[in-house]
């Protein structure tokens, strides 16, 4: 599911903010509330994606989140031909925003 970021920002409480890392400087970002995951959109429809994560908490700054993390998922498994996992290889790191922007 979708929620425009204007939208978002109309929320109360947003129990967690995932900045996805999909490669070397691209982010995209989702949100989870009462356990269900949104993914972040612009007034288009367009996903919201940055080149950085600094950037990426910027555009976020106006969400009531209690949480954010780093989300990445890697891909090395099947690059290198090795047997598909039974469990999941997400990695995530608690972030914090320091303002920097």
């Amino acid at each position: 599911m979708r929620q425009t970021l204007t939208t978002l920002e109309q929320y109360f409480y947003i129990n967690k903010l995932i900045i996805h890392a999909l490669d070397m400087a691209l982010y995209q970002a989702s949100v989870i509330i009462d356990d269900q995951e949104y993914w972040v959109v612009d007034n288009n429809d367009n996903l919201l994606k940055t080149h950085s994560i600094v950037e990426m908490q910027k555009r976020c700054r106006k969400l009531n989140t209690q949480q954010q993390v780093l989300r990445h998922q890697s891909p090395y498994d099947e690059m290198i031909g090795t047997p598909i996992r039974q469990g999941d290889n997400t990695l995530e790191v608690p972030l914090r925003d320091n303002g920097y922007y």
